[in-house]
Formats: C-alpha cells, structure tokens, sequence
C-alpha cells in the first residue's frame, strides 16, 4: 500500500486509468475527496463492494472474478 499526505486542493493522479483524485476538505476525522475519471471506471465505497458485487453485472473484466 502506497501512503501520501496531501493538504487540501491537493491531488494525486493515476494517469494510466486517467483518474485524479482530490482532497477536497478535512474536518476532523473525515476527508472529503473529489473523484474525476472516464464513465467506464466503477467508483465505489468499499462497505457497497460486497453488496453491488451480489446485485448488479460487472462492468469491467480487469475488476471482475471470473
């Protein structure tokens, strides 16, 4: 696992899925994070992986068990 530290309106880039994802503020102990990426990259909060995984059709062979 990679560990960065970045200040709000601060981003990290995954160029070769053309993702950039932003802190957009922090209160406490949240963070608030901005997310752009191209319509065919699956977004989601992992507590709704397990339950998405179950009831809808995978999008992306790279992400899905075969």
């Amino acid at each position: 696992m990679l560990v960065l530290t970045r200040r709000p309106h601060e981003k990290i880039v995954l160029p070769g899925l053309g993702v950039t994802i932003e802190v957009i503020a922090i209160k406490g102990n949240s963070v608030r994070l901005g997310i752009e990426a191209p319509p065919d990259v699956q977004i989601l909060r992992e507590e709704l992986l397990s339950q998405d995984s179950a009831t809808a059709p995978c999008r992306s062979a790279e992400l899905c068990p075969a």
